[in-house]
């Protein structure tokens, strides 16, 4: 028997969800057939056989969440002659490639030192871990293949002993509210693929990063018709950048450096039914209006329709939400580490300013701009903001 296990689907990611599969026990398989849909935290991905043979056992049903290295499939293996062989058990992968790091292993977690490997941790789960002082090492984990969630760290920090408080004033029976039980909210809905990975990358970012927004508007009365409004904010971005390089960057907290680049690469907040997705534009300074109308059309419909493939979704070097085509004046958009700004473009609406001529009313478009303030400073971040501004008040 060989048994092949959940590959690097892409970009380092953890896990990934069973959303089909093609193909059942008993079935006899091609190499490079289609066994299984597996659905990341970015996108649906295929995941064809690795052998030719006869499908022993199927490790997971359509909606369990399985391990990056964890068993997946079983196969007897189709000798040369067609007769099917026992080969023992054997590791596979296919599918990107499967690195060992000190951090993810191949090998399941047995909850105890000594064992010559470190336990298998979600990246965001190390780093609270890293936080709260607890040593992941000395944690059994209940996720697939051994991997120590969110919640074995929860437990572990309940476990702790701790301090004793002032219990808190109890109202009198008659002013307290009847118990209101589970059955009379709703059931308790698992996060699951996009919903899950933005409750893990919302976590990292509010344990690693130091937050600060800025707000201001930007006057657009002077725009000639026709002018493409995210084109126009993307143009700005690059304007910004071209001001302020320092918010076109990645920060490193752990070394205390962050990393400049040249080109910008903007992850657009696209909202779909299964939660958020950051499809990115890529060089977003080479390209002219039409071309970045194109891309993020051809992004926003793969984002929707869970189609694009994992190299559309990485590597952003600043973000853009534009929140303001449904609702919403102002906010607070929130940075995804390793990038240190991300820019909210609110709803468009006509204001009383005044002017040299008088009271007039005039569009603007609110702007807030959070920046990560460890690395990147006031000054820094409002004249970002200015040379934006400057540039969407263009005529054109």
């Amino acid at each position: 028997m060989t048994r092949f296990n959940l590959p690097d689907l892409g970009e380092g990611l953890q896990e990934a969800e069973i959303v089909r599969w093609h193909v059942a026990v008993g079935d006899r398989v091609a190499v490079d057939q289609p066994m299984v849909a597996m659905e990341t935290a970015k996108a649906v991905v295929e995941v064809p056989a690795p052998f030719a043979g006869v499908i022993a056992a199927l490790h997971g049903k359509p909606g369990d969440t399985i391990a990056t290295g964890a068993p997946l499939v079983d196969f007897q293996l189709e000798a040369a002659n067609g007769t099917v062989a026992d080969a023992g058990v054997a590791q596979g992968g296919v599918v990107g490639h499967m690195p060992e790091t000190g951090e993810i292993i191949t090998a399941g977690h047995t909850g105890a030192r000594g064992t010559g490997h470190r336990a298998r941790v979600l990246p965001a789960v190390r780093e609270l871990a890293r936080k709260l002082g607890i040593d992941v090492e000395e944690l059994r984990g209940s996720g697939p293949g051994g991997v120590v969630t969110l919640d074995d760290l929860l437990a572990a920090r309940t476990a702790a002993p701790l301090a004793a408080v002032a219990p808190l004033p109890v109202a009198a029976p008659s002013a307290m509210r009847p118990a209101i039980g589970l059955t009379e909210t709703g059931e308790l809905e698992m996060l699951r693929s996009l919903r899950r990975a933005m409750a893990q990358s919302m976590t990292l970012s509010r344990d690693s990063v130091m937050e600060c927004t800025v707000f201001d508007d930007a006057d657009i009365e002077g725009w000639l018709p026709g002018g493409d409004y995210t084109a126009r904010l993307l143009r700005a971005i690059s304007a910004g950048c071209r001001a302020e390089p320092g918010l076109n960057a990645w920060f490193d907290g752990e070394n205390h450096g962050r990393r400049l680049f040249q080109p910008i690469h903007v992850g657009i907040a696209v909202d779909t039914p299964d939660g958020l997705l950051v499809p990115v534009i890529r060089d977003v300074a080479g390209r002219d209006a039409a071309q970045l109308r194109t891309e993020v059309n051809r992004l926003k419909a793969g984002a929707r329709e869970r189609s694009l493939p994992p190299a559309d979704l990485r590597d952003f070097t600043i973000m853009l939400s534009n929140f303001g085509v449904m609702a919403g004046r102002y906010a607070t958009p929130v940075v995804v580490p390793p990038a240190v700004a991300i820019l909210g473009s609110g709803r468009i609406t006509r204001d009383v300013v005044a002017t040299g001529h008088g009271i007039e009313a005039h569009r603007r478009i609110p702007l807030s701009l959070t920046f990560d303030h460890r690395c990147v400073t006031g000054g820094e971040a409002v004249r970002f903001l200015a040379a934006v501004i400057a540039d969407l008040q263009l005529p054109a």
